[in-house]
């Protein structure tokens, strides 16, 4: 099953703190690639950080919140909050699905 997670950054830490634990987030998201397919910052419209967004691969929510409290960033309190949502992925299957066109009379 697909599951989106959204991160809220603590934006009272400092962005020195973030930078020094950079390398060790970077890591555990190659070391775990094969679960989580993406990964990426999200900002506001104006640029300013806002979180991250994660489309992971689980059996279920227990194995997405493992995975989300094992990352470096969650016990350093550089996350404020997470919240783990289910996600099919309707796109890509209606892209690769023949649909046929309404008859007009």
């Amino acid at each position: 099953m697909k599951y989106v997670v959204l991160f809220e950054n603590n934006l009272g830490t400092e962005k020195s703190l973030r930078l020094s634990y950079l390398p060790l987030h970077v890591q555990f998201l190659q070391r775990n690639s094969g679960r989580i397919a993406a990964a990426g910052d999200l900002s506001d419209l104006h640029n300013n950080e806002a979180g991250g967004l994660w489309v992971v691969n689980a059996e279920d929510e227990a194995e997405v919140i493992d995975c989300v409290r094992a990352d470096p960033y969650w016990p350093t309190g550089l996350r404020k909050s997470y919240r783990v949502m289910k996600w099919r992925q309707t796109l890509a299957e209606a892209m690769n699905t023949p649909v046929s066109a309404p008859e007009f009379a």
